[in-house]
């Protein structure tokens, strides 16, 4: 199997470090020559080359994955002749398989949203609808997750939004930290130590986020109360405005 990259940028190179250390590690790769940088860098791993352009990356793959920002998409796909039975799987947040169908004139589109966490076999990627070859792929770097509705993908969408604000919230309890007198290291290092922490009983612990919530809060004790008072500022409301927002954006 040859797999054809057209975007070469960070979600691009999670992926393609990411297979290269799977079990499709001896998958053919070839990628486009924009992000020129990152490109260099992927044609050292094995198997991985850089193609003269993105109609050279259709002629050579077996499955196409459309990794371009939402601003260009239309003016990088459009011009490209694609195969109309080569399947295709777009990370192109917002972009509808109708819309991506009349540009490319293909039958067989799938959408996913990986994380850059799919380099280290973490990542558990929805794929809309559950074309097998993205299955494939993506179940090599973590778990494929199918998704058969178009709205719940979109929730998917809007909710893998929320890594900025993780460590948005990070950025201020540091802050806060070294405004009671802490270094900026000294704050990092305490919070890195606690949030990784928190992480791992994430993986570790099947329990409900409610259950683990209240498992970490001692009656009375400062957890709580630091829950509630963000709760009652409208830190929860807040929220959900903004998944509400990114929810009616990627559905475009």
């Amino acid at each position: 199997m040859r797999l054809g990259f057209i975007g070469t940028g960070t979600i691009t190179a999670h992926m393609v470090r990411g297979l290269k250390t799977s079990g499709l590690a001896d998958w053919q790769i070839v990628v486009s020559p924009r992000g020129e940088t990152v490109a260099a860098e992927l044609a050292l791993l094995p198997g991985v080359t850089v193609a003269a352009g993105n109609q050279a990356v259709l002629d050579q793959a077996d499955v196409v994955i459309l990794a371009v920002r939402p601003q260009v998409a239309e003016m990088v796909i459009k011009p490209l002749i694609f195969t109309v039975n080569r399947p295709i799987i777009s990370l192109i947040a917002g972009l509808h398989i109708e819309t991506l169908a009349e540009w490319t004139g293909a039958k067989d589109i799938a959408r996913a949203i990986p994380l850059p966490f799919v380099e280290r076999h973490e990542g558990v990627t929805p794929v809309f609808p559950p074309q097998p070859v993205a299955m494939q792929i993506f179940a090599a770097l973590g778990t494929a997750l199918p998704v058969s509705d178009l709205a719940a993908y979109d929730a998917y969408a809007a909710a893998s939004a929320l890594m900025g604000s993780y460590f948005g919230l990070l950025e201020t309890a540091s802050a806060w930290m070294v405004a009671q007198g802490h270094s900026d290291a000294d704050a990092a290092l305490y919070l890195r130590g606690l949030f990784g922490s928190l992480g791992d009983v994430l993986r570790e612990k099947p329990a409900s986020f409610e259950q683990l919530r209240q498992d970490h809060s001692t009656k009375g004790g400062l957890n709580e109360m630091i829950f509630q008072t963000f709760v009652q500022g409208g830190g929860g409301a807040a929220m959900e405005t903004a998944l509400t927002v990114a929810f009616k954006r990627v559905q475009g």
